[in-house]
């Protein structure tokens, strides 16, 4: 009696699994192409096209993101009122953990404050001095931002 070890037929050169040639010269085209792009915008001085539109500062206000644990976060002023606290955090939680990596990567030592501000055209934007770390709060959607729009008015 064959067991189904015996059973199986060895596989030939041509059953191996390859990547098709032409699905490789095209990823090869599309790695020399991104580069190429990059290259020719280098070279020619183009402005970049994904910046956020200049608009006036319509509102400012310092903030001190604090760690309280693995989700916990708190947000306060520079002078220790606090605007937000909580255990799970959410979104808040999320921006905190990137601002402490941003950070860690420059060496910043404390917890300075960082600025949320808000622009003519509707952007709302926390920015870190000590490091150019920034995010644009509206990208991840209108209840994260909200998070962030209740702290500026409080």
């Amino acid at each position: 009696m064959m067991s189904a070890q015996n059973s199986r037929q060895p596989r030939s050169d041509k059953d191996k699994e390859l990547i098709p040639p032409f699905l490789l010269k095209a990823m090869f085209a599309l790695a020399l192409g991104s580069v190429l792009m990059v290259s020719w915008a280098v070279w020619t001085g183009r402005e970049p096209t994904g910046k956020p539109a200049p608009a006036p500062v319509v509102a400012e206000r310092q903030l001190v993101l604090q760690g309280l644990g693995e989700q916990a976060v708190a947000v306060r002023t520079p002078e220790g009122e606090t605007l937000f606290e909580a255990e799970n955090g959410g979104f808040v939680t999320v921006i905190q953990i990137g601002l402490k990596r941003a950070r860690t990567v420059h060496r910043i030592e404390g917890n300075p404050p960082v600025r949320l501000v808000k622009y003519e055209n509707g952007r709302l934007s926390l920015q870190d001095d000590a490091t150019g770390w920034s995010a644009e709060l509206q990208a991840f959607g209108p209840d994260n931002e909200a998070a962030f729009e209740r702290m500026l008015s409080e």
